[in-house]
């Protein structure tokens, strides 16, 4: 009797407990409740982000304590494959069985990921490790984002969002800080310091584990689908081979014969993921009827242009900073703090103000227009003798354009589709804005080491001209510079000698600086399609205890969005409101070109866009086409 007693006070305790993390019955969450959940997301995203500045500076330090030096790439690479493959995964699955049980998911592998990789004794080891941990780092990131969406309503969503570039912000100044100091430990507590790297994961793990499972507790209906194993297949079919290229292609050549096989694995790969998508239509990984939602699509164009442009040229700051200045990984990451603080300062900014306004479009294109010219900027200022403080102005004008840019455009997603759709809505963005940062990364690196040679042939001969005395030297350490996968010989070379060095690595930044530019730039054009939507009052949550479709009814905005709902949405309103004279204004003007004015006055007048239907319609799945049901749904 009294361990059935204490059974069920520890389940009246659990339940209690539950209760207390959970909404009202209207779906809404305190701000109480909001900042605590709030706390565990950004403690699982701090964990993936700081892995990878933290990594990336001690990675030369563990491949040669490992024996490894020419496989370090692959313990990059590895962790870069199956993190963006499993990106859209944890989305489009989320979507269908509830968030919570994927993101402690995802924060348990990466721990299991992280202690295995501790562990390491062979550089091969370490890069399926590190495979491991990727799979936990694709839902830590995008989960993270379409669980703020399923809770705070997107006219309130900006300002909560800032907190997450303070945690990137935070991570890429910390991250080389502690990967500097724990990699050059020679041990702590009778483990090789590198090793501290990995481990330090494990406690913050499961903090962030525990107070993930104690207070997310998210409403969800199970609802019947199929899983695309076909197009999860057909995607990793797509994504390895390019990802791999991306990586490698430099050292292979770009027309080798391995590269070219990746090329033609990855177009397979990608015509079988088409086809799977259209076989499997709204249970698809990817719907591709989404694209035919033009914030949807906007959106996703615009990532990859500017992923490949931002991270492109994000990378050679940290790059210049140690090869001409001679930095070291943790000076450079503290000398990269104008550009943490432009990115915080820019988010929180941005947040408050669409917050009020509800206006997001012109953060984007603003964004862009700033880190164009940041980017521009340091295209002519900076050379091989260029001060680190005249630098520090355009770190921040770059700063703020990336915190411009991130956020508004994941609120424009998650505002735009329905709230059945936001895990794989925002996954989806986030993947496309990671593949075009991988593309450009391995593209800029390629333009970079392809105009290396001759920028520092063309200097040193113009310094042996100008310094005969010096030709003997300037030779001998152009000799050695016949390999510039290892750039640490200019720090040893007087200053005289290495001066041209410097200035030929210079001159080639340079160059890249301004075609990252050309490319962020194309982002503009790109973001001037872009609609500005209503901002929604109600949170994802709430809109799907409340049967409604996406936000502020942008169907009424999006003829293709709207027959997207009248398949996929539970409960949408697919009989118009009744029509007076006003609302016929209105559409004249959405006709003319001016439909986000009068979608904004219907808005308003229909308390933020529910359309009420006239009193002798059908509502709900009444008025919608039976063949328009998903299956479930007719059965039902």
């Amino acid at each position: 009797m009294t361990q059935t007693s204490d059974r069920a006070s520890a389940a009246d305790r659990r339940g209690a407990r539950a209760a207390a993390a959970a909404p009202d019955a209207s779906g809404a969450f305190t701000h109480r409740q909001i900042m605590t959940i709030l706390g565990g997301l950004l403690l699982g995203m701090f964990l993936a982000a700081l892995d990878q500045t933290v990594v990336s500076t001690a990675i030369r330090t563990i491949a040669d304590d490992l024996e490894g030096y020419d496989l370090q790439a692959w313990a990059t690479t590895a962790f870069l494959i199956t993190s963006t493959i499993t990106t859209p995964l944890y989305g489009k699955l989320s979507d269908m069985y509830g968030r919570r049980p994927f993101y402690l998911f995802a924060i348990a592998v990466f721990v299991v990921g992280s202690m295995l990789c501790g562990l390491a004794d062979t550089m091969y080891q370490l890069a399926a490790y590190r495979a491991v941990q990727g799979i936990g780092a694709g839902g830590l990131m995008s989960l993270a984002l379409a669980i703020i969406a399923d809770i705070v309503p997107p006219r309130e969503r900006s300002k909560y969002q800032g907190y997450f570039m303070a945690v990137f912000g935070t991570s890429s100044v910390l991250g080389p800080v502690i990967g500097g100091f724990l990699s050059g430990q020679s041990s702590i507590l009778a483990i090789t310091g590198w090793r501290w790297i990995f481990y330090v994961n494990v406690p913050l793990g499961i903090l962030a584990f525990a107070v993930v499972f104690k207070v997310l507790h998210l409403p969800h209906t199970k609802r019947e689908h199929r899983i695309d194993w076909p197009g999860a297949l057909a995607l990793i079919t797509f994504l390895v081979p390019l990802l791999i290229v991306a990586e490698q292609g430099r050292t292979w050549g770009w027309g080798s014969t391995g590269a070219l096989v990746c090329y033609a694995l990855s177009a397979v790969g990608l015509v079988l993921f088409v086809l799977a998508e259209r076989a499997y239509r709204d249970d698809a990984l990817l719907p591709l009827r989404m694209f035919a939602n033009r914030t949807f699509a906007v959106s996703s164009l615009s990532s990859i242009v500017l992923g490949a442009g931002m991270f492109g040229g994000i990378l050679l700051l940290p790059q210049y900073l140690q090869i001409v200045h001679g930095s070291t990984p943790t000076e450079a990451g503290l000398e990269m703090i104008p550009l943490v603080l432009g990115i915080m300062l820019g988010s929180v900014i941005a947040g408050q103000t669409i917050a009020r306004t509800e206006k997001y479009k012109l953060f984007p294109l603003v964004g862009v227009v700033f880190i164009v010219a940041a980017l521009v900027s340091l295209s002519f200022i900076v050379g091989a003798d260029t001060s680190v403080l005249v630098m520090f102005p355009f770190m921040l004008l770059m700063g703020l354009g990336l915190g411009f840019n991130f956020q508004p455009v994941i609120l424009a997603v998650q505002n735009a589709v329905s709230p059945r759709e936001i895990g794989v809505a925002t996954s989806s963005v986030t993947f496309f804005r990671q593949m075009g940062g991988t593309l450009g990364t391995a593209v800029f690196l390629s333009v970079l080491f392809t105009r290396l040679p001759s920028d520092i042939g063309n200097a040193v001969a113009d310094s042996a001209a100008a310094n005969p005395e010096l030709a003997p030297q300037l030779q001998a350490a152009a000799g050695n510079a016949s390999d510039l996968s290892d750039t640490s010989f200019i720090q040893q070379l007087p200053s005289a000698v290495a001066l041209p060095f410097k200035t030929g690595f210079a001159d080639s930044i340079d160059m890249v600086f301004l075609i990252a530019a050309g490319v962020v730039a194309l982002g503009f054009f790109v973001l001037l399609f872009l609609p500005q939507l209503p901002l929604r009052t109600q949170s994802g949550i709430q809109a799907q205890q409340a049967g409604e479709g996406p936000a502020s009814d942008p169907a009424a905005h999006d003829p293709a969005l709207a027959s997207a709902n009248a398949a996929g949405a539970a409960a949408p309103t697919s009989t118009p409101p009744p029509v007076d004279d006003a609302d016929r204004t209105d559409r004249r003007l959405t006709e003319g070109g001016g439909r986000h004015e009068a979608a904004e006055a219907e808005d308003d007048r229909s308390e933020g866009g529910r359309h009420e239907a006239a009193p002798d319609q059908p509502t709900g799945l009444a008025s919608v086409p039976a063949d328009h049901l998903p299956d479930d749904v007719r059965r039902g």
